[in-house]
């Protein structure tokens, strides 16, 4: 997709680098042999749950806070609010799968997983991804095109210069 304003295509690219990482989830938890759990210690694993985590707590956080903050109200006034309510709505579920995983995920860190934790693990890891990967797909087909439209380059510069800065 070809984006004009820079937060578009600062978010474009977040997307893009979430699918990745989600297709990343999909192969690990079901690549694994059979459905044991990864050892205590386990380097490769531990390097994957620390990227995993990190892009919950801190990537998707932040990406969905800047969003709901200064994206959704700029929506709402411009009569889009459906789809503010939708990515809304998206946003709590997927917190609130991201969260479990995130836990998990810590607790795979510092001990082997029981064999039910795992599975939830495998099930909830492979839930997060399709609830993020279809909310990053219907948020480039439709927020930011809308976003594209309704923006001018100073409302432009300015998002994307508060959300460079964090």
């Amino acid at each position: 997709m070809e984006f004009q304003r820079q937060t578009n295509k600062r978010l474009y690219e977040e997307h893009v680098a979430t699918l990745q990482l989600l297709s990343r989830v999909e192969r690990t938890v079901t690549g694994r042999a059979g459905a044991y759990p990864p050892a205590a210690g386990d380097g490769e694993w531990a390097a994957f749950a620390r990227s995993v985590i990190s892009a919950i707590d801190v990537e998707v956080a932040r990406h969905f806070d800047f969003e709901e903050r200064d994206l959704f109200p700029l929506l709402e006034d411009a009569g889009d609010g459906d789809l503010v309510a939708l990515l809304n709505e998206e946003h709590v579920t997927i917190r609130a799968v991201a969260q479990s995983v995130a836990d998990l995920l810590r607790q795979s860190l510092s001990a082997e997983l029981p064999a039910q934790q795992w599975q939830t693990l495998k099930t909830l890891a492979l839930e997060f991804s399709e609830r993020l990967g279809s909310h990053a797909q219907k948020e480039d087909g439709a927020l930011l095109p809308v976003l594209e439209q309704l923006l001018d380059e100073d409302a432009d510069r300015e998002l994307f210069g508060a959300y460079a800065a964090g």
